[in-house]
């Protein structure tokens, strides 16, 4: 629970700062990347951390992750600029990309099925009080100490919780040999960032239909595409094909994908717009994420008996039309809206994903046995990283796109202070937009589960 606070407050008490490092760093354009390259670097290394684990164990693997996180925060408090800032949270990336599916793997391990619906309360109550904390520690540090604040909050929690899990968490390893596919994991990480590059610059340092913005992208498929061929022969791939074989983990997967795409776009953009256009500092802005990621847990936490009773496949899809009818109010939001306009559509987003991520992860875990476990939920949360690292890049193309065409006419240039309502509203609102499609296919994998 301590661990999983580390990613779970960290999930949010970063949004609500972005105006502010924005205003001191510099570039509208990049701050994508801070969520982005933090998420891909969880993506990549979730599935290699996840292999390790059924070789090693859990216990040293999730004490890697905090240290590498608590490192990561020290250094992006002492960061001196946008670029280093970006590196340093690819850093906290490397953590987070063990400390969360490690934490779900360790749960999956003590307890049964039936049991895993009340622990999962439990963890639901470790992101309800993050769900509380980041935003609103976000914003005061933000309107009154300083950002930097944000990420050295990290370090004593991290160091409590390696000390209780040294101390207080025995497992016995059933011992096999792997291989680490790192070739695989080179490659996904190569191809990764180039499109992200590809998704965040175009439009903004180049043209779409640019010899450097086709190079990009090409160069990127070509890297993907040799993942995949890599994959198919190695003895021991980063992405075993023999989850896609698996209807459950399919599902879950893709369901997994499309909520990390919701999750971590709308919480980069609903401060955003909560500040910017509506007027509102940094804590106020924070309430409305509240509302998202309150909303989680509070579904999360009765969605062990909800799935008990009625199955994983009519659990998620009613998860999911929730997050759907969350996406199209957040449509109705405008200039003259209040707070708590904003505020409720996250809130029944947030719902939503309560009722989709957690029963997800519980099916894929329940199709397999010990051996394959730790994959099982590695694969589903790099899925989840993935959806979200490309969710923030996605989202922020349409953003940029639509923020570039409209300072076109005046010759200028995507900076903050250029950046008046009557430019961000339509550039967020097209976000928005693009988020209802994506709840549409959350729920067709919903309605793809079959129960494990």
């Amino acid at each position: 629970m301590l661990g999983t606070a580390l990613v779970a407050i960290d999930s949010t008490i970063l949004a609500t700062a972005v105006p502010s490092i924005v205003a001191d760093v510099g570039g509208f354009t990049q701050f994508p990347w801070l969520f982005s390259v933090y998420l891909l670097a969880q993506a990549v290394t979730t599935p290699v951390y996840a292999k390790l684990a059924d070789q090693y164990g859990r216990k040293p693997l999730m004490l890697v992750g905090i240290g590498l996180f608590v490192l990561g925060s020290v250094l992006c408090g002492l960061a001196w600029g946008m670029v280093p800032l970006i590196v340093f949270r690819a850093v906290q990336g490397l953590g987070a990309g063990a400390v969360q599916p490690m934490g779900m793997t360790i749960v999956g391990d003590l307890y049964t099925v039936a049991e895993r619906a009340k622990v999962q309360g439990y963890l639901a109550s470790v992101w309800a009080t993050s769900s509380v904390l980041g935003p609103t520690l976000g914003g005061v540090f933000s309107d009154y100490l300083t950002w930097r604040a944000i990420f050295w909050v990290n370090v004593p929690l991290g160091a409590v919780a390696a000390w209780f899990l040294l101390r207080g968490f025995t497992e016995t390893v059933e011992h096999r040999e792997r291989r680490v596919d790192y070739a695989g994991a080179g490659l996904l990480a190569s191809g990764g960032i180039l499109l992200l590059l590809g998704l965040l610059e175009g439009g903004v340092r180049w043209h779409w239909t640019s010899p450097t913005s086709l190079t990009i992208f090409a160069a990127s498929a070509l890297l993907l595409m040799a993942f995949g061929c890599v994959e198919s022969r190695a003895a021991e791939p980063i992405l075993p094909f023999w989850v896609f074989r698996s209807r459950v983990l399919g599902s879950a997967m893709l369901a997994s994908l499309a909520a990390g795409v919701l999750m971590l776009g709308l919480s980069s953009y609903v401060p955003l717009y909560a500040q910017s256009v509506l007027g509102h500092g940094a804590l106020v802005a924070g309430l409305a994420l509240a509302a998202l990621t309150l909303g989680w847990p509070i579904a999360a936490s009765n969605a062990g008996r909800l799935y008990l009773g009625v199955g994983f496949r009519a659990t998620m899809a009613i998860g999911s039309s929730v997050a759907l009818v969350g996406t199209l109010l957040l449509l109705t939001i405008g200039p003259d809206s209040s707070i708590w306009h904003v505020a409720a559509p996250c809130f029944v987003m947030g719902l939503g994903f309560g009722l989709v991520v957690s029963p997800s992860v519980i099916a894929a875990q329940s199709s397999v046995d010990w051996s394959r476990r730790g994959v099982a939920t590695g694969t589903t949360m790099f899925a989840r990283s993935v959806g979200s690292a490309v969710g923030v890049a996605v989202f922020g193309a349409v953003a940029n796109a639509v923020v570039t065409s409209r300072l076109a006419a005046t010759g200028g240039t995507p900076a903050l202070e250029d950046l008046t309502p009557g430019v961000l509203d339509p550039a967020i609102h097209a976000v928005f937009a693009v988020s209802a499609g994506v709840a549409v296919l959350l729920l067709v994998a919903a309605a793809a589960m079959r129960e494990p």
